[in-house]
């Protein structure tokens, strides 16, 4: 019989979870005993999984294959009866979600830094997803993190490491390890959703001209399969596909920044008719047409006015929700179809309670990230195949489909700035003194704007009960326009300021403005509002969405 070890340890201070799981350096993962320590802390807040089945998988970044082989000997250690594990190592964090749902595995653990760049000196992430395949409430990552704080020891398996590249079962003490195709249990959720044939057909057929970048991440396994190999795209369709550990020296944010290879193609003389974006991870997506770019907010919105052309969604909608930082645009689309319009923190956790309740069948965030109640994670692939669903059905153009969207709910004018890598301490400060004014800044006018309520974001979920404060400062102006301050769980060193900017314009003769020309008036007063460049000593944003 294999060993189980215990080894003792000591805590480490700076365990605790984000928004989407512990993120932090490589080199800091790779410290003695700081993954197993964590690892642990997860078995340890967790109940009744003996003999049960757990998944893992990750986006193929960096230090991934090691931390998998760590986590596979202690699940083993700790009692799980079967891991299922994606070849390789890699599962997209949508599939991962849709392996747990299918196979009704007790949960998941999946490795990624998402959209944060990799590599040696890179990030490197982990998190786990309970058994609806979403991402653990607060309540089981608050229970992680105590549990970090005072861990003594952690158990593993004394064993050598097993194949992580060709498919199959084999035994890891008394727990089966079973390797499985990465893609195929996604591949065919998706192909239950859309119409596949009539995707088929537009992307061979009358001259449609299609370019997906993989930014040389995770989906690109899952983007030649699927959309190569299943839906007939050509290989120079194509680009970055080749999943690389630091991939390819980028940064797999698709935006319109870190993009730039597809954003160059799509604002190019010679644009394609629709270019599409994935993440590090594979959750977000990022949409564009022949020069026209399409914010995440509007492609939400109008995912859901044009739900019932898509197989899955003929029926209707139960619900939508959206992020608070997430544009209204939804708001009106839900209000015309009259369903209910949920508003939740930013987190994709908060969405999972109202997805199992029936209330919702899409939801999305303004950061690039769009779902439904297929998963139970942000899905950008899944976007990327609704939005051709849509063209397929509609032979429009992505930008007249959007005017059209426009012309019928009016346009929100939306953008975010992000001061990234802000020194923590200035940004907390930032923070801090914005909440202290919130009690004097209703009924403030500001350069034209009357504020008609000023707060701190607070949830109260409407399934469950939890409460979850402090989620965002927020300037609700009286004419709809809206600010809102938040710092970002997301990154590694410093902080993220986010500045979010909201101004509605119903009139058909206003639409199409460069958003930062719309919005002028209201970057002044955030800049003003927040004292941001005294403050950070940032002048300008890192990155402007």
């Amino acid at each position: 019989m294999t060993e189980i070890r215990t080894v003792s340890t000591t805590p480490f201070a700076d365990q605790k979870p984000g928004t989407s799981g512990l993120r932090k350096k490589v080199t800091v993962f790779q410290q003695p005993h700081y993954l197993e320590n964590f690892v642990q802390a997860i078995f340890d807040a967790l109940e009744g999984f003996a003999g049960q089945t757990l998944v893992v998988g990750g986006d193929g970044r960096y230090y991934n294959r090691q931390a998998i082989q760590i986590i596979l000997k202690m699940a083993a250690a700790n009692g799980f009866g079967r891991v299922l594990v994606g070849q390789g190592g890699i599962l997209s964090t949508p599939a991962a979600s849709c392996v747990i749902r299918k196979y009704g595995a007790f949960g998941g653990i999946i490795l990624s830094a998402s959209h944060n760049p990799g590599g040696l000196d890179g990030d490197f992430g982990i998190k786990y997803n309970i058994g609806n395949g979403g991402p653990a409430p607060e309540k089981v990552t608050n229970a992680i993190y105590a549990r970090s704080r005072e861990i003594t020891s952690y158990q593993i398996l004394a064993a050598a490491d097993g194949d992580l590249d060709g498919v199959g079962e084999w035994r890891l003490g008394e727990m089966v390890v079973q390797v499985m195709d990465s893609v195929t249990d996604y591949g065919a959720l998706m192909e239950s959703l859309f119409d596949f044939d009539r995707i088929h057909h537009l992307l061979t057929h009358g001259g449609f001209r299609f370019c997906y970048d993989a930014l040389h991440a995770v989906t690109g396994g899952y983007g030649t399969r699927i959309l190569g190999d299943r839906l007939g795209a050509s290989l120079d369709c194509l680009q970055n596909c080749v999943p690389l550990e630091d991939f390819g020296g980028g940064h797999p944010d698709p935006n319109l920044v870190y993009a730039h290879d597809l954003v160059a193609k799509m604002l190019g003389a010679d644009a394609p008719d629709f270019g599409a974006a994935s993440d590090g991870d594979g959750d977000r997506n990022m949409v564009m047409g022949q020069r026209f770019f399409v914010t995440p907010s509007d492609s939400l919105a109008v995912l859901a006015a044009n739900a019932t052309l898509v197989p899955a969604y003929r029926g209707g909608l139960a619900g939508v929700a959206r992020s608070m930082p997430t544009s209204g645009a939804v708001d009106r689309v839900a209000a015309r179809l009259g369903i209910e319009c949920y508003e939740t923190p930013t987190g994709w956790k908060f969405f999972g309670n109202l997805l199992d309740a029936g209330k919702i069948t899409l939801c999305g965030e303004e950061s690039f990230g769009t779902g439904s109640n297929h998963v139970r994670e942000k899905d950008g692939l899944w976007a990327v195949l609704f939005w051709l669903n849509i063209l397929a059905v509609r032979q429009q153009s992505v930008e007249a489909i959007v005017r059209e969207h426009w012309q019928q709910f009016g346009q929100n004018y939306y953008s975010r700035h992000d001061y990234e890598g802000v020194e923590s301490e200035r940004a907390e400060m930032l923070m801090a003194e914005l909440r202290r004014q919130l009690s004097s800044l209703a009924g403030r006018q500001l350069g034209g704007y009357g504020i008609r309520q000023a707060d701190d974001f607070c949830y109260t979920d409407p399934i469950d009960g939890s409460i979850s404060e402090r989620q965002g400062v927020r300037l609700l102006f009286e004419d709809g326009s809206r600010l809102i301050y938040r710092l970002s769980g997301t990154g590694t060193e410093g902080a993220t300021l986010r500045v979010y900017l909201e101004r509605y314009e119903p009139n058909i003769a206003r639409h199409g403005l460069d958003p930062q020309v719309a919005l002028g008036d209201l970057i002044a007063i955030a800049q003003e509002v927040a004292q941001i460049t005294p403050l950070t000593g940032r002048a300008e944003p890192t990155v402007i969405t």
